[in-house]
């Protein structure tokens, strides 16, 4: 099975989030599945809306490694695009298209790789593919299978195929995203003192977090915890005195400083005046770099990650947030053929020899995953 080709097709699904529509897509790669031998199931999200879990060579005694990826893709945007973004046209070596990078060569690569793995025999404990919907808008499909106590069982270690450049990361920061509101009363605009501002209330919380330093220590992996206001709604009309407004805050935390603890000092900061609603709240990811598995993986991929300038987690959120602990805390890995400086970016494209390279560099690791267990 080509791995290009794979990925053309996956692209040609349009599955935009909104509105997701990813079962036709599920479908398509499950019934390749099971016609490769794969026990494929599809967990329903919503309607028009499945998860693809798909395994083989699972056993008792040993847990499978899990190769994981969302179905899903941003809007196009505004721009026009220089192809049809669902044509999936090759260009000088770059394979363009919505989702050819975030992450649908991921998708094929892994695919690929694990029935190029599971066609003679199994690796030690099996192989598990687990693909998404709804990741986009916060990992909600994984979310919403866990919390239908959905038995995914544990895995021995985790491959997550979002774009990396096919570059290994260790992990990557948590995501608390916070909707604020802020109220008031309404009045005429000639006569401001009868009425409370409620715009006015939302700049000055604004004003407070765009100064605010959270008190974390630097996490050796994922450096210090950020925050930052990314979408403010308030007022009906111009000659009106505001009485609600809504604004958006976005923190990535660490191992070292939590959701939880910056939730809290949020809090402390802005205090009653704001009204605070956790929207995602996702946990950071990290795998020791002193463990087998990562050890294996750079080995693998023939990378040096103490090569001075060399970043060693990812700065987006995926899916591991859910899985990772529902796992069982396995090693997991951020490895993927896309590249991430396109990611929802207009003319969206990935390299074409990145995706083959990914199906080599994906196998290796399930095979050698499987010596590790023995």
């Amino acid at each position: 099975m080509n791995p290009v080709e794979l990925t053309q097709e996956l692209i040609g699904f349009n599955t935009i989030n909104p509105p997701g529509n990813e079962e036709e897509i599920a479908k398509f790669i499950g019934t390749i599945l099971v016609k490769h031998g794969f026990s494929v199931d599809y967990p329903r999200f919503d309607k028009g809306r499945l998860n693809v879990i798909a395994s083989k060579g699972l056993c008792k005694d040993t847990q499978p490694i899990v190769l994981t990826g969302h179905l899903d893709v941003v809007p196009l945007g505004a721009n026009k695009w220089k192809f049809d973004p669902h044509a999936a046209i090759v260009e000088n070596g770059k394979l363009y298209g919505r989702g050819s990078s975030d992450m649908k060569s991921g998708l094929a690569a892994m695919i690929v790789a694990a029935i190029l793995c599971s066609a003679k025999d199994c690796p030690k404990g099996g192989i598990k593919l687990i693909f998404t919907a709804n990741e986009e808008l916060g990992c909600i499909g994984a979310q919403h299978l866990r919390q239908t106590n959905y038995k995914i069982g544990k895995a021995s270690a985790i491959i997550v195929g979002e774009p990396t450049s096919n570059i290994p990361y260790l992990g990557h920061k948590g995501g608390l995203y916070v909707k604020a509101v802020t109220t008031g009363i309404t009045a005429h605009s000639s006569t401001p003192e009868l009425g409370d501002n409620a715009i006015y209330k939302a700049a000055r919380a604004i004003t407070k977090i765009a100064n605010l330093s959270f008190d974390g220590q630097k996490d050796p992996l994922l450096g210090f915890p950020t925050v930052n206001v990314g979408r403010i709604q308030g007022g009906l009309n111009l000659n009106s005195v505001p009485d609600k407004t809504e604004f958006m805050i976005d923190i990535r935390s660490t191992k070292k400083f939590n959701n939880q603890k910056a939730f809290q000092a949020l809090n402390e900061e802005l205090g009653r005046q704001v009204d605070l609603k956790k929207i995602v709240d996702l946990d950071a990811v990290s795998t020791p770099e002193f463990s087998d598995f990562f050890k294996m993986v750079l080995e693998v991929c023939s990378f040096d990650h103490e090569v001075e300038g060399v970043k060693k987690t990812a700065s987006f959120l995926t899916d591991a947030s859910v899985l990772t602990p529902w796992l069982g805390n396995p090693p997991t890995v951020i490895l993927g053929p896309g590249e991430a400086k396109l990611a929802h970016q207009t003319d969206e494209y990935c390299y074409v020899e990145n995706i083959t390279r990914a199906v080599d560099l994906y196998s290796e690791i399930i095979k050698r995953n499987g010596y590790l267990q023995l």
